[in-house]
């Protein structure tokens, strides 16, 4: 309680707005070549040292936290930094993030990392905490905006890992022979069959309303289409919606071709195992294909690798033929594995099904807390809500993140109080 005490008395006898204001200047804008934009910088350096200074002496031996508590965390993100110390007893040591409408919104932040949550991540860095960044992109795709965003000293430091095509494969540079992982070569050849016949079909044999709007995406081993249209266009809805209701049928197409058995309607099979997603079912049902046919009654060999393998839809953004057995938390463990993480306490942020694989892993196994924006899943932001509610705006995901930070500091603070 006395830490409760003590933030109820910082926040009330300190103008936190304006210290905060000043930390963000002197964070974001360091200082310039220009004569004025110097003396200004060095200003507000100066009155920010005042201000903390105060904060220091007001709180003998523990001032200097307060003060950067203070700083950097609104008085609401103090005290869940406080009550997420107090139900978990640790503070976070790794950061696992998705990057696509969780780090960076097309519609809120023009599709780019916000300055801020950059300069968080820099922050974290700083600390020792390492960052896996777990995407579905591809890794060439992730490593040149995560090197335009942070720079390349960092992105190559060894602290940081990337989970590329939701757990197909992960680069972690620095490490030797572990420094790529390729998850996809340990997979049954069935059902790598089953992805290079898929990939080799999708376009040549796509009707017009698909391969002539859409394209693939160069991933290693993922089959993913995406739209020839602005991403979240209703253009791109229309593309996507019908990739996927093509895509659906092409699976069980090539599922039947790799067992070699008499299947009567391998693609109504498909469709009626991967209609068990509610989103999948509405674009389905949307697009007039029937989704009643009895999965049990399918060959057995047909049935096992259907089990293996999964559809991933992204309204208006891709369609993508996905491994079961390969997924973002099968990616994750690996990170963990090559960066030394034994014991993991993980913040995972994300918005879809294939990162609440993540939040749920780490959730099992008390191994972290998760995070989402208000625009998720429904199924993510389920999760989120019952569990610590860490739900942000669109393009907001710096709240999170100064909230994390926070966990950590109010962990010196207990440290200091010993």
């Amino acid at each position: 309680m006395e830490q409760y005490d003590q933030l109820y008395r910082l926040y009330k006898s300190v103008d936190t707005t304006t210290l905060r204001g000043y930390q963000e200047f002197v964070d974001l804008f360091p200082p310039l070549s220009s004569t004025v934009a110097l003396e200004q910088w060095e200003t507000a350096s100066d009155r920010l040292d005042a201000l903390k200074s105060d904060i220091t002496d007001e709180f003998p031996g523990t001032g200097e936290t307060y003060a950067e508590i203070a700083a950097r965390l609104t008085r609401d993100e103090a005290f869940t930094a406080l009550d997420l110390y107090s139900k978990y007893d640790r503070s976070v040591n790794v950061l696992v993030l998705d990057v696509d409408e969780t780090l960076r919104s097309a519609g809120d932040t023009d599709n780019e990392i916000p300055r801020d949550t950059l300069y968080l991540l820099t922050q974290f860095h700083e600390a020792g905490i390492p960052i896996v960044v777990c995407t579905g992109q591809t890794l060439e795709n992730v490593k040149g905006f995560m090197i335009q965003g942070l720079g390349n000293d960092l992105v190559s430091s060894g602290q940081m890992s990337i989970v590329y095509e939701s757990g197909n494969g992960v680069f972690t540079p620095k490490h030797g022979e572990d420094t790529k992982r390729l998850l996809y070569e340990r997979l049954d050849g069935a059902v790598v069959d089953v992805f290079e016949t898929v990939r080799r079909r999708v376009l040549s044999e796509a009707p017009d309303a698909v391969g002539k709007r859409c394209h693939l995406q160069g991933n290693e081993f993922n089959v993913t289409l995406k739209p020839n249209a602005e991403v979240g266009s209703d253009n791109a809805v229309e593309i996507i919606d019908e990739s996927l209701c093509y895509l659906c049928g092409l699976v069980g197409d090539a599922i039947a071709a790799q067992v070699d058995a008499e299947i009567d309607d391998p693609a109504g099979y498909a469709r009626a195992y991967f209609s068990r997603d509610p989103e999948i079912l509405d674009v389905l049902e949307a697009g007039g294909l029937p989704t009643h046919a009895d999965i049990e009654d399918a060959h057995e060999a047909f049935r096992d690798i259907l089990e293996r393998v999964d559809l991933g839809y992204y309204e208006g953004d891709a369609a993508e033929l996905v491994s079961l057995e390969l997924d973002k938390s099968a990616g994750v463990e690996e990170a963990f594995d090559v960066l030394g993480i034994d014991d993991p306490f993980a913040l995972v942020m994300g918005d879809s099904k294939s990162d609440l694989r993540v939040m749920r892993w780490v959730d099992e196994n008390d191994a972290g807390i998760a995070a989402a924006p208000a625009h998720s899943s429904p199924d993510v932001l389920d999760h989120v809500s019952s569990r610590d509610d860490l739900v942000y705006e669109a393009g907001d995901a710096s709240t999170v993140l100064r909230t994390i930070y926070g966990i950590s500091l109010v962990e010196q603070l207990d440290e200091q109080g010993e």
